[in-house]
């Protein structure tokens, strides 16, 4: 029988049939790239391109098993420290911000469909955290899991809404969308009173109640925040809540170093869910890192929000290492 490179030279076989071949060699046979390239009669150079076009074109999803990363001396040592029910700890990498970023988005996108289940109602916040996630999930069905967006919308410098967040997480797991049809921030306290007394919008509202299971980021309070950026808060409004114990923002709301809801001049303003909501659920978690949200992660943590951490390892020591110089 000719080889496959006959056949591809001859028309009977296409390029993709043969990148296809390549990947099944490579990681489903165990052959090393010498052994492929023997095998189709091409170079050790064409085997690379092969398996890095069938990574490219998505031909090949790679994952490792969660227990790698949820078994790690940080994730066991976090759950030990703040009480959580799992911790995945993703390796920093040597790429700088934007690696770890993309590594720990793309960990919790593969972690999340095991932490749901059949008639689950999941809670979803939104930026660019949630966004990223949502990209990265594989998708998959899960009989009966609905999801609600957690916060109305807003614009945002990366070019998506909270409306985007939610129905790409619903859409990735085969679920239910329950989208809140409103701004995250009125204009006049006024105007919320009204619109929370519509019969859709109170359904809506109504139904973040519901969820028994939640996902978010927690954002800083720096002006060059999310909250900020996104128009939920101006940098005046940000300032007050600062001076009046801030240290995080949690689904559009402040909350203090506790964790406890901070009550302010955007309460009456805000359309979304109250935090006292999101407190206690069968699962919570949060994915964030960086220096600046370490503060905002332990306040989130203490305030009973989060039961599943995803994080990296300077975020994670960082946050063990400021546990410990409280408890000296």
């Amino acid at each position: 029988m000719p080889s496959i490179s006959t056949r591809r030279a001859s028309g009977q076989i296409s390029g993709e049939d043969i990148v296809v071949e390549a990947a099944w060699l490579y990681y489903h046979d165990g052959l090393n790239q010498n052994e492929i390239a023997n095998r189709l009669k091409v170079s050790r150079a064409t085997v690379v391109n092969y398996l890095q076009e069938a990574r490219e074109r998505g031909f090949i999803h790679i994952s490792l098993a969660p227990e790698a990363f949820t078994n790690h001396r940080l994730a066991c040592e976090l759950c030990s420290v703040f009480g959580l029910r799992a911790a995945y700890v993703l390796p920093d990498g040597t790429g700088g911000p934007d690696e770890q970023f993309a590594r720990v988005t793309r960990g919790a996108a593969d972690w999340l469909p095991s932490l749901v289940a059949p008639g689950d109602r999941l809670g979803v916040a939104w930026g660019k955290t949630i966004y990223d996630i949502a990209e990265n999930i594989e998708e998959v069905v899960i009989p009966g899991l609905t999801v609600l967006q957690l916060v109305g919308s807003m614009s945002t410098p990366y070019g998506f809404s909270a409306e985007v967040c939610s129905s790409n997480v619903a859409r990735k797991l085969g679920a239910k969308c329950l989208n809140l049809h409103v701004p995250a921030v009125l204009s006049a306290a006024e105007v919320a009173t009204v619109l929370r007394k519509e019969p859709i919008i109170a359904a809506q509202l109504e139904a973040t109640r519901t969820c028994n299971k939640s996902l978010f980021a927690v954002g800083s309070c720096d002006h060059d925040s999310h909250i900020v950026s996104s128009g939920v808060s101006t940098p005046e409004e940000l300032d007050w809540y600062v001076d009046h114990g801030a240290a995080g923002v949690l689904c559009g709301r402040f909350i203090d170093a506790a964790g406890n809801p901070l009550p302010g001049p955007l309460d009456e303003r805000m359309m979304g869910v109250d935090l006292e909501d999101l407190r206690g659920k069968e699962m919570g978690m949060l994915v964030s890192l960086g220096e600046e949200k370490v503060v905002p992660m332990i306040s989130a943590i203490r305030g009973g929000y989060v039961t599943h951490l995803v994080t990296g390892q300077s975020a994670a020591r960082r946050l063990l290492d400021m546990a410990a110089a409280e408890a000296a």
